[in-house]
C-alpha cells in the first residue's frame, strides 16, 4: 500500500466513524420525545384541550402519527435538508429561531476560546521555563482554576466586578463591537477559567517533558537562544497533545454557554436551549441537542486529521 492510498484510507475511515457517531446521536436525540413520560401531545400542547383535528395536524407536524422508524426518517430527512422544524412554543420556525441567538453565543465562545488559548498557554510557557517557585505558583492557580465550575466563576465574577466595582454590566450582549466586548467579558472569562487551568496544566506537562529530551540539550549547548529553542524544539513538538485538548475544550465551551448566557442574561443559543428545556419546546431541544453533537465531532474529527500534520511521529501509523 502507497503512503497516499495509506492516508486516503485513513481519512476516510475518519470521516466515516465521525458520520456514524452523528447517526447514533440522532437516533437517541429523536427517541428523547418518544420517551418523555406520558403522552407527548400533551407535553407539546402544555395540556391544553384541543379538538381532534388539531392533534391531527399535531401529530403530522411532529411525526407521531408514524412509527419510530419511519417518524426518524422523516425527521432526519428534513434535518439533513437544514430544516430543523418547528417550534411547538413559538410557532416559528427553529432554523430563524437559532440564527437570530447564534451570533452571539459565537461572539461567546470565539471570545472566551481567545482568552483560554493565550492565557493556557502563556501560563504554560512562563511555568515551564521559570524558577521552581514561579513554577509550582502556575501549577497551584492552574489546579485551582480547571477544578473551578463555571457557576460558581459568575457568581464571584458578577460579586466583585460587576456588582461590586461596577466596572462591568450585569446583563446583556451589547451593540456594536466594542460595546459587545464589554458586555462578554465576564462571561468569556467565567467560560474560560476551567479551561485556561487544564489547558495550562496540558502544556505545562508537556512543554516540561520536551525541555528534558536530549536534543534540546543538544541546541542549547550549541548556543542556540532560549526562544529559538522554545519555538522550534518544545512548542513545536509539544503540539500533538495541546492541539488535542484545545480541540475538546472548544467543543466543552459550547455546553457551557448554556450556564453562563442563562446567567448573565444573554440571548444566546445556550439561555435559549435551558428555556425550551424548561417549557418543553422538544424541537427547539432536539435542534440543538444534535447541533451541541455535531460541533463536538467536528472539531474532534478536524483535531485527528491535523494531528498527523503537526506531529510527524503520528504519520508512519496513518499510512499504515
Amino acid at each position: 500500500m502507497t503512503v497516499r492510498a495509506g492516508t486516503t484510507r485513513w481519512v476516510l475511515g475518519r470521516l466515516a466513524g465521525a458520520s456514524g457517531t452523528v447517526v447514533v446521536a440522532s437516533v437517541v436525540v429523536y427517541a428523547a420525545l418518544q420517551l418523555v413520560p406520558g403522552d407527548p401531545l400533551a407535553t407539546l400542547t402544555g395540556g391544553k384541550r384541543l379538538t381532534e383535528s388539531q392533534l391531527d395536524v399535531l401529530r403530522q407536524t411532529y411525526g407521531l402519527d408514524k412509527g419510530f422508524v419511519a417518524g426518524y426518517l422523516d425527521w432526519a430527512g428534513h434535518v439533513a435538508r437544514f430544516d430543523l422544524g418547528t417550534s411547538s412554543v413559538y410557532q416559528d420556525s427553529v432554523n430563524s429561531l437559532l440564527a437570530s441567538r447564534l451570533p452571539v453565543s459565537l461572539a461567546l465562545i470565539g471570545y472566551a476560546a481567545v482568552v483560554t488559548v493565550v492565557l493556557g498557554l502563556g501560563v504554560a510557557v512562563v511555568s515551564a521555563v521559570a524558577g521552581r517557585r514561579t513554577a509550582t505558583l502556575a501549577t497551584v492557580l492552574t489546579s485551582g482554576a480547571a477544578a473551578t465550575p463555571p457557576f460558581v466563576a459568575v457568581i464571584v465574577l458578577l460579586a466583585v466586578f460587576s456588582v461590586g466595582l461596577g466596572w462591568f454590566p450585569v446583563t446583556g450582549a451589547g451593540s456594536g463591537f466594542l460595546d459587545r466586548v464589554w458586555h462578554l467579558t465576564l462571561p468569556a472569562v467565567a467560560m474560560a477559567i476551567a479551561a485556561f487551568g487544564v489547558l495550562a496544566r496540558v502544556g505545562q506537562a508537556a512543554f516540561a517533558d520536551q525541555l528534558r529530551r536530549e536534543h534540546v540539550e543538544v541546541a542549547r549547548s550549541r548556543g542556540v537562544g532560549r526562544a529559538a529553542v522554545l519555538r522550534r524544539h518544545v512548542v513545536r513538538n509539544s503540539l500533538g497533545p495541546v492541539v488535542t485538548v484545545v480541540g475538546l475544550l472548544l467543543a466543552s465551551l459550547f455546553v457551557g454557554t448554556a450556564v453562563v448566557e442563562t446567567a448573565f442574561g444573554i440571548n444566546g443559543i445556550g439561555a435559549f436551549l435551558v428555556s425550551s428545556v424548561s417549557r418543553q419546546d422538544f424541537p427547539v431541544v432536539q435542534a440543538v441537542s444534535l447541533l451541541a453533537v455535531v460541533v463536538f465531532v467536528v472539531i474532534s474529527t478536524a483535531v485527528d486529521l491535523l494531528l498527523p500534520v503537526l506531529d510527524p511521529q503520528l504519520r508512519p501509523a496513518v499510512t499504515r
